[in-house]
């Protein structure tokens, strides 16, 4: 079966046609800078040929136009892998969330209607995936389209980890709740520890410009930091993290309007905000090892955040035997793994100095308890195995 997975970004598009259930990536390409009209960039790839096409200063002024011209070189030329669109039987995406839908669904007007409901909560990413989501039926108007929403992963949390102390009939009505994200990351996790062993604990720190921790027992989320927004649990690139949500009013009543308390909670807060450097982690680090103190406290704040998760969630496992570390602070960042699992020792972790330099992907010293492993997360492959798996009711 050939599925092919779209990744959407709120100026970007990225694909892999693959062939189920082999795992087999047919072909792969990114758009930038979608809605230019003489700037964008499109990469395309056949990976059994190598044949590769690079383009610059094109014009896809929205989704629609990069969705064809990906079709277009996938069906013709030298570096196309199929002969006709017909042959591809599912397109999945890496939705977010939607209104009393939670897990991997078939994206039905219901479905999409959940999505819009639930707008609000993820504003960016919901628009990029509703708009690429209309393009993607123009073109391929008979495909099934299945949404491996980043909820689903989640489902299996127990209520009393997920459920807030808000009226009862608030989470009835309403749908409150900790939903949790990065669902295809921490899943891919999943999928790979479950080749080693089918019993274990484990925690996974998607670490990246977002990121999120994950409680992991015998292959299912059990807690997760995310609560139902994203604006939830560590502190992000420019996300505020976990707040306290009076301070929206106090800051209403201090003279800020509603527009500028968002734009300082989602865009200038986080690693940024607290740094004044940048949301990038790297040019925080280089900055803190310069000597600039807010940088160092950015760090502090942002490795205090993932210990306090792990040490929680140790507690909720009964144990720990493997850590992971994925994305790309978590797969790059020898400094900020170093930061962590040295304030772990009373867990039992121990850490090999010269593995982790290496960015190996065992990273634990021989006598350490746990397991500690970097393993670059695969989410497209992790929503191409659970879209295989849909079965349409």
């Amino acid at each position: 079966m050939k599925i092919l997975i779209c990744n959407a970004g709120s100026t970007s598009l990225k694909f892999k046609l693959y062939e189920m259930p082999d795992r087999t990536v047919l072909a792969q390409a990114s758009v930038e800078r979608v809605g230019s009209k003489n700037d964008a960039v499109f990469r395309y790839q056949n990976k059994l040929n190598g044949k590769s096409i690079h383009l610059t200063r094109a014009c896809i002024p929205d989704y629609k136009p990069g969705i064809e011209l990906f079709i277009q070189h996938l069906t013709q030329g030298e570096a196309s892998v199929i002969q006709n669109v017909l042959e591809i039987e599912r397109v999945g995406y890496k939705t977010v969330l939607s209104k009393n839908c939670f897990g991997v669904s078939e994206l039905t007007e219901h479905v999409l209607q959940g999505m819009r409901d639930w707008f609000d909560l993820a504003p960016i990413h919901s628009k990029a995936y509703l708009d690429s989501i209309s393009a993607m039926r123009e073109v391929l108007p008979n495909v099934l389209m299945v949404g491996a929403f980043e909820t689903a992963f989640h489902e299996s949390i127990p209520l009393e980890r997920k459920i807030y102390g808000v009226p009862y009939e608030w989470y009835e009505k309403f749908g409150i709740q900790r939903l949790g994200y990065h669902g295809a990351s921490h899943g891919y996790i999943a999928d790979v520890l479950n080749t080693h062993k089918s019993k274990y604990r484990a925690i996974s720190c998607h670490l990246g410009g977002s990121g999120s921790i994950c409680a992991i027992k015998d292959g299912k989320s059990v807690d997760t930091s995310f609560g139902m927004s994203l604006e939830t649990g560590l502190i992000h690139a420019n996300r505020v993290g976990d707040m306290d949500p009076t301070m929206v009013y106090y800051l209403e009543k201090a003279g800020l309007n509603r527009e500028e308390i968002l734009e300082g909670l989602q865009e200038k807060g986080g690693l940024a905000g607290i740094s004044g450097v940048s949301g990038d982690l790297r040019y925080v680090v280089e900055a803190a090892q310069q000597g600039n103190e807010r940088a160092q406290l950015a760090v502090d704040v942002f490795v205090n955040g993932i210990v306090h998760y792990i040490g929680a969630f140790y507690l909720d496992l009964g144990g720990l035997d493997d850590l992971v570390f994925t994305a790309g602070i978590g797969e790059h960042s020898a400094h900020i793994r170093t930061a962590v699992c040295n304030t772990l020792g009373p867990l039992g972790v121990v850490l090999d100095e010269q593995e982790n330099n290496r960015n190996s992907s065992i990273v634990s010293a021989g006598d350490s308890k746990v397991k500690v492993w970097v393993i670059p997360t695969d989410e497209e492959l992790g929503i191409a195995t659970r879209v295989y798996e849909y079965r349409r009711h």
